[in-house]
C-alpha cells in the first residue's frame, strides 16, 4: 500500500542556498541567495520555513538551526549544465540536461534576425540582453510609432517579444511567438520564447497579465509523463506549464503573482485527485532576484512563509509536501544573472519522520526519484529516491 496518494512540489523560483562546487565556470564564485540576503537584512524571521527546517541546511542569519525540524531537510546540487529555469525545472522532474540551452549576450545573429523579419512581415526594434521594464520604457513610444516589436533578451535562453496591446493585438503577438519558434531550432533552439505584452503610455507602460511562453518539449520523457501514463493527475500552477510546453500535464493554471499561486496551489488540494500538484512561485525570481532588490526579496519570502500554514492545513494525511527551487538568483550578486547555487530542500508530512537530514543531493533528479518511489514508477533512469529516509 502507498505511504502517500499526493504530492504538492513547490519551487521558490531562483531561492538557492549556496555556490555549487563549480559556480566559478559561471562567475558565481560567493553567490548564496538566501543567506546573502539574509544577512543584509540583519537576519530574517520566517517562523514556518524554520520549523520545516530551512536554518539547519546552512548557517542563515535570523533562523534557528538547533531546533527539532517538523520534517525533512537537505540540498541538493545541480548535475545539468546551466543554470536557468528550464534546465532546473526538468532535472527536478528527473532530466539531467548535458548541453547549456544557448545564450545571445550581443543580442541575436543576423541570421535569425532576419528569418524572424520575413516571417512577420516587419523589422523590430531592439535585440539586445535588457529588462523587461526598462526596455519597454526605452522603445515603448517608437513602437508606438512604428508598430515594430520590441525583441530582446536576457541572462536566460530567451527571445522575448514586447507589443503595446492597443499596437499589436494579443492573436498577433502570439502568432509572432510561434514564428520565432519555428525559427529557433537546432543551434539556436533557446529554452523558451516569450510574449510580452504591456499596455499605457510613455513614461507610464505596464505589462499586463497576457504573458504566453512557447517553450521546447523535453526531449525525454519526465516524471510527469509517467504519472500520467499511470493514470495519475499532474496539476500545473503558474509557468509549469510552459516550462514542459503542456508535455505530461493533466490541468494547469496560469498565476500573476506568488500569492495567486498559493491560492491555487490550495484550490487543487481542496479537490483530493491522487498524483501531483506542481507550483512554480516566480516573484522571488521575475521582480526581486533580477532586479538585485534585497528588501523586494526578503519581504517575498516572509509573505510565502505566513502562507504555510494554510497550505499545511489544507493538506490530508497521505499528502507529501516539497518545497524547493529551480536555481539561484543572489540580489546581493554582481549582475541580473541566475546564479550557479544548491537548492534547499524541505520535505513534510503528517507521515513522514520528524528532523531527519537527507544530507546533499548530488542532484535535483532525486526528487523525481522520490515521486516515482511513492508512485512505484519504474522507468525514471536519472536521481535516487529519498522515500526510504523520511517513512518507517
Amino acid at each position: 500500500m502507498k505511504k502517500f496518494n499526493r504530492v504538492i512540489l513547490m519551487v521558490m523560483d531562483s531561492v538557492g542556498i549556496g555556490e555549487l562546487p563549480d559556480a566559478e565556470e559561471y562567475g558565481d564564485q560567493g553567490a548564496a541567495t538566501l543567506q546573502n540576503t539574509a544577512a543584509e537584512i540583519g537576519g530574517f524571521d520566517l517562523p514556518n520555513l524554520e520549523k520545516l527546517g530551512l536554518g539547519k541546511i546552512a548557517q542563515i542569519k535570523g533562523l534557528d538551526s538547533e531546533l527539532e525540524a517538523e520534517g525533512a531537510h537537505g540540498k541538493a546540487a545541480e548535475k545539468s549544465k546551466g543554470k536557468d529555469t528550464t534546465t532546473g525545472h526538468w532535472e527536478l522532474a528527473g532530466l539531467i540536461s548535458e548541453q547549456p540551452f544557448p545564450t545571445y549576450p550581443d543580442g541575436f545573429p543576423a541570421e535569425v534576425m532576419d528569418q524572424f523579419h520575413k516571417a512577420i512581415g516587419r523589422d523590430s526594434l531592439g535585440n539586445k540582453p535588457a529588462s523587461g521594464t526598462v526596455i519597454i520604457e526605452e522603445l515603448g513610444q517608437r513602437h508606438m510609432e512604428t508598430g515594430k516589436p520590441i525583441v530582446y533578451t536576457s541572462a536566460d535562453s530567451v527571445f522575448q517579444i514586447a507589443a503595446h496591446e492597443d499596437v499589436v493585438s494579443i492573436d498577433e503577438l502570439y502568432g509572432y511567438c510561434k514564428k520565432a519558434r519555428e525559427i529557433l531550432q537546432g543551434e539556436h533552439a533557446v529554452a523558451r520564447v516569450i510574449a510580452r505584452p504591456f499596455l499605457g503610455e510613455p513614461g507610464n507602460f505596464e505589462r499586463t497579465e497576457r504573458r504566453k511562453d512557447f517553450s521546447l518539449t523535453p526531449p525525454e520523457p519526465t516524471i510527469l509523463n509517467y504519472l500520467q501514463d499511470n493514470d495519475l493527475e499532474v496539476n500545473a500552477v503558474g509557468k509549469i506549464t510552459y516550462i514542459f510546453n503542456h508535455s505530461g500535464i493533466s490541468n494547469s493554471i496560469t498565476t500573476s503573482n506568488n500569492m495567486a499561486g498559493i491560492d491555487m496551489t490550495v484550490e487543487f488540494l481542496d479537490q483530493g485527485k491522487e498524483g501531483l500538484i506542481f507550483t512554480n512561485l516566480v516573484d522571488f525570481d521575475q521582480n526581486y532576484g533580477h532586479r538585485r532588490n534585497i528588501e523586494g526579496y526578503a519581504a517575498a519570502l516572509k509573505d510565502f512563509d505566513q502562507r504555510i500554514p494554510e497550505i499545511k492545513a489544507a493538506m490530508k494525511n497521505d499528502d507529501l509536501l516539497i518545497i524547493t527551487a529551480d536555481h539561484g538568483c543572489d540580489p546581493t550578486h554582481a549582475g541580473t544573472d541566475h546564479t550557479r547555487e544548491y537548492i534547499p530542500l524541505l520535505v513534510y508530512g503528517k507521515g513522514i519522520k520528524k528532523n531527519t537530514n537527507l544530507g546533499v543531493r548530488d542532484t535535483f533528479c532525486d526528487i523525481a526519484a522520490t515521486i516515482a518511489d511513492i508512485f512505484e514508477i519504474e522507468q525514471l533512469k536519472n536521481g535516487k529516491s529519498f522515500l526510504d529516509l523520511i517513512v518507517d
